[in-house]
Order: C-alpha cells, then structure tokens, then sequence
C-alpha cells in the first residue's frame, strides 16, 4: 500500500505489483496494462489456473489449496468469474487505486483476496490475465496451520460484510427476501427438525409425518431461496469499468478550475 500511494503522488496512470519471488515475468507487464488501457477494467491480475499444461510444474498442494481459496473468495468478494485470487501479479488505474481504504486493507497472503473485496465494493471491474509462473526450490514462508484459520475468519468476515452492506444498506432488491427468506427458512426447518428428533429419541415415541414435512419443507424452500439468491449474486458481477468516468470527471474538474484561474 506504500507503493500504491508513492506511485499515486508521483502521477502513475496503472500502477503494477509483481511479487519479488522470481517465479513472475515481467515481461507480461504490458499485458496486465493493456485491458486497462483500452477501458475493459479497472484492476487487472493474473491466473496460473487458466492453461491445464501449465499446472503440471506447479506443486500439488498449491494447486489443491488454490482452488479452495478460490471458492472461498468467490463467495466473500463477489467476484464469481475470477480464479487464484492470492496471484500476486496484478495492475490497477490509479484513480481506482485512490478509492481503495489502505489502512484498512489486509496485510501479507490476505492482501490480494482482500484488495479484491474492497474493488467490488466500490463496483469496479476486475479480470483474469493467463499467465503461468516459474517454480524452482524456494522455500515457502507459508504456514498452512496458522494460514487456515486466519483465511477461514477473514473470509466469513468478509462475506457478511458484502451481503450486508450489498443487499441490505446499498440496495434492496428481491434478492434480499430470496436471501434472509432462505437463511430463516433453513434454520427453521434444522432447529425444529433436530429439536423433534431429539423428544423422539429420548420418548421412545416416533414422529408424526406431520412433524417430518415441518422440518423438511422449510428446509427445501429455503435451499431453493439460497439457490436462487446464489444465482442472482453472481450475475450481478460488475461489468462497467469506473476509471473512464472517473477520469473524465477529474478532467472536468480540473479544466472548470482552470478556467475559473484564467
């Protein structure tokens, strides 16, 4: 975020991130820029998942542990068309980059998952760039067992606070009923569901069919909610980049101030 904000006070229009762990080429950099450049996106990262042939140099745990980080932070980010959201190849239009909350954003292997949360946030648009990376013999600081946990807290954290702020505060659509219907619904029908089961067990006494469809059709109704809601939230990925209108504006601003000095 320092080199965010260097980059930003010394005028960059994208600014660029490649890890310093030698396995990145830079030589991909204009590539990373140009979707910017022509106004298709806003933020910019690579996926080392995209070519299959590719996958054959990159270590089986890796492999296996990106892919369950990606269905996390599709679900936490809202970015449902990404994949390998801890890539940490990326680039970003410097009036996006303004936008973002620096002290706020998570530090060391959260940062990108996190960055990625805070673009949807603000609605900008970000996209896959294929790219394969260079495995060698380096050691990894990464500790699985303190990494899972800290992943798992932050990525509940960070879906809550998107469907709130989302489909609670920003707006309030049919996908809010399908997804505070589906999650009552749900509840219900398990509490209920496990409460009868329970006097069942201990009275000796089996449950009326009456009782069985109390618990089972909140149930399904709500999974169907949930499902529905599901599909909602991921076609509402965002598809207008900011920067243009963004930029535009600025000049906007800056040439009405002009005038005003003349």
């Amino acid at each position: 975020m320092r080199g965010y904000a260097a980059a930003i006070d010394a005028g960059a229009e994208i600014i660029v991130k490649i890890d310093g762990d030698n396995q990145m080429d830079p030589t991909l950099l204009l590539s990373f820029v140009a979707p910017i450049l022509s106004g298709d996106a806003d933020y910019v990262k690579g996926n080392r998942f995209f070519d299959p042939e590719a996958l054959s140099e990159m270590p089986f745990i890796r492999i296996f542990g990106n892919s369950c980080l990606s269905f996390l932070a599709k679900l936490s980010t809202g970015y449902w068309n990404l994949f390998d959201p801890t890539n940490g190849y990326t680039a970003i239009h410097a009036t996006v980059a303004k936008l973002l909350p620096a002290k706020k954003i998570s530090q060391r292997y959260f940062f990108e998952t996190d960055i990625l949360f805070r673009l949807n946030s603000i609605g900008a648009v970000a996209v896959d760039l294929p790219m394969t990376s260079s495995y060698a013999n380096e050691v990894s600081n990464l500790r699985i067992s303190k990494i899972i946990p800290e992943f798992l807290a932050k990525h509940a954290r960070n879906t809550w606070k998107r469907l709130i702020y989302k489909y609670l505060i920003r707006d309030f659509s049919i996908a809010t009923f399908e997804l505070i219907g589906g999650i009552c619904l749900v509840l219900f029908g398990i509490v209920y569901g496990l409460s009868r089961w329970h006097l069942s067990a201990t009275s000796g006494l089996p449950a009326t069919a009456g009782m069985v469809m109390l618990a089972a059709l909140p149930t399904f109704v709500g999974i169907q909610f949930l499902l529905a809601f599901l599909n909602y939230d991921i076609t509402s990925v965002p598809r207008r980049p900011l920067h243009p209108t963004l930029t535009s504006r600025l000049r906007s601003i800056n040439s009405f101030a002009n005038s005003n000095k003349i």
